[in-house]
């Protein structure tokens, strides 16, 4: 068995399921064009494939939506925001979150 992604005409990825290759083949779910096999292991293709992500078919791998609209794609196919994460220490009390507002990270404590 292998995992696909059902691809829509903008290469976002709105299905996923295992199956053999066969039945892909066979036109049971539409089209075999517009499933894509997926790495659950993330062993090809960038990364397993999940709904709302986009199949880049130049490079053929499948790419996260953008996290917030600053961040920039590496040549690994990795979001990045233009800042880098301070690397002060995080608990469950106390972490970093992104403020797009000011492009900076913030220390968010939580109060329970």
């Amino acid at each position: 068995m292998s995992h696909f992604a059902k691809i829509d005409s903008n290469n976002i990825v709105t299905e996923s399921m295992v199956s053999e290759k066969y039945f892909i083949n066979s036109g049971a779910v539409g089209d075999e064009f517009l499933w894509v096999q997926t790495s659950y292991n993330d062993n090809f293709r960038g990364k397993y494939a999940s709904i709302g992500d986009t199949w880049d078919k130049l490079n053929e791998v499948f790419i996260p939506p953008r996290p917030y609209p600053s961040w920039s794609l590496d040549v690994t196919f990795k979001w990045h925001p233009p800042t880098v994460k301070p690397s002060g220490v995080t608990t469950p009390s106390n972490y970093y979150s992104w403020d797009e507002d000011t492009l900076s990270w913030i220390n968010t404590p939580i109060t329970t």
